[in-house]
């Protein structure tokens, strides 16, 4: 018979195995590939706060956020599976989903629900309107949204997309070629471009803007887009995952210095004053739809969606319409009461 101290004994032994057995998968996290519109800059800083204030980590997430290349590339990077999770443009999505309904992903959360596409040109530019950039050379990088979405914009404000000659180049070189006259104007967001110009030096009143927008083009943008492969077989991640972005989205909008200091974190070399000007102008003009009032930021209004989805089905020739509910699920949201309503 075993002595009450060996079975004593014996039974911590056994407790403790037990503990290191189970420590491991009660500390597990699912990691998750994130891609960014762009490069680390001001508007970004609700995902890293998010992630340094243990919001994703206490969803069981940990997350990679890595720097995009312009957000019209960011469905194709979910779709073929090279990112689990994308911030990208819902236009570039609804194009996909319509040439490719099976492989095209879903939009679970819009952050930016206002169009910030735009050709930006010189102040003294002879460019005035849509109609004046017939014959032009247009630059912008190869994945910019405007870019992709210019097909559209031809059409929309009825100018002859064959005539413009279209240059591609590096993010870094946009404002740089446009003032030295190597091409007639640049494609991009409006709030991108302006801070960077400002960041080479160069004053905004040289340049001015001709906004997709201001053509019938009321578009929404930047959105949380997830592959429906984890939609059906990982929602708890889905939904996780914008518990804690909006989590981050609220301490972000309260706090807008400490927004800005955790994308430092990441990238030391911004120009944090500058950041916070950014990030300052793109919550005012781009995030800051009369619609969150009502449904909250995040979320979406069917009606205009709707609309979206057949200007880009009529400009672009798609081979079919997709339906809201293709291209938007907002079934993992947090409840509207948690949903910011305000941004200032």
């Amino acid at each position: 018979m075993k002595s009450p101290l060996k079975a004593a004994l014996l039974a911590v032994a056994a407790v403790t195995a037990l503990t290191t057995m189970a420590a491991p998968a009660a500390q597990a996290e699912t990691k998750l590939k994130v891609v960014l519109n762009w490069k680390y800059q001001g508007p970004q800083g609700m995902f890293f706060l998010a992630d340094d204030r243990g919001y994703f980590k206490a969803e069981g997430i940990e997350v990679q956020l890595d720097q995009g290349n312009g957000s019209g590339g960011v469905p194709a990077l979910v779709a073929n599976g090279t990112y689990d999770i994308g911030f990208g443009d819902m236009n570039a999505l609804i194009e996909l989903a319509a040439k490719k309904p099976d492989d095209a992903p879903v939009a679970v959360y819009v952050m930016y629900n206002q169009p910030p596409f735009t050709i930006a040109v010189k102040a003294d530019s002879p460019i005035k309107t849509a109609k004046d950039l017939e014959g032009k050379t247009i630059g912008g990088p190869t994945n910019d949204g405007a870019l992709k979405l210019f097909p559209a914009f031809c059409k929309t404000a009825k100018i002859d997309c064959s005539t413009v000659k279209i240059s591609n180049m590096q993010p870094n070189l946009r404002e740089q070629m446009l003032m030295q006259g190597q091409v007639d104007g640049v494609f991009g967001y409006v709030n991108t471009i302006r801070f960077s110009a400002k960041l080479a030096g160069i004053d905004e009143k040289q340049i001015r803007y001709i906004k997709y927008s201001d053509y019938g083009m009321d578009l929404y943008s930047n959105a949380i887009i997830v592959p429906k492969k984890m939609v059906k077989e990982h929602p708890e991640l889905v939904r996780g995952f914008l518990k804690a972005l909006n989590h981050g989205m609220q301490d972000a909008i309260k706090d807008p210095d400490a927004s800005v200091a955790a994308v430092a974190k990441r990238e030391p070399l911004i120009k944090i004053p500058l950041e916070r000007a950014r990030a300052d102008a793109t919550f005012a003009d781009e995030m800051n739809h009369p619609e969150i009032k009502k449904i909250g930021l995040g979320n979406i209004d069917e009606d205009r969606l709707k609309r979206s989805i057949t200007i880009m089905v009529d400009a672009l020739s798609l081979p079919r319409t997709p339906t809201v509910a293709e291209i938007w699920d907002g079934s993992f949201l947090p409840p509207e009461s948690q949903l910011p309503h305000k941004l200032f």
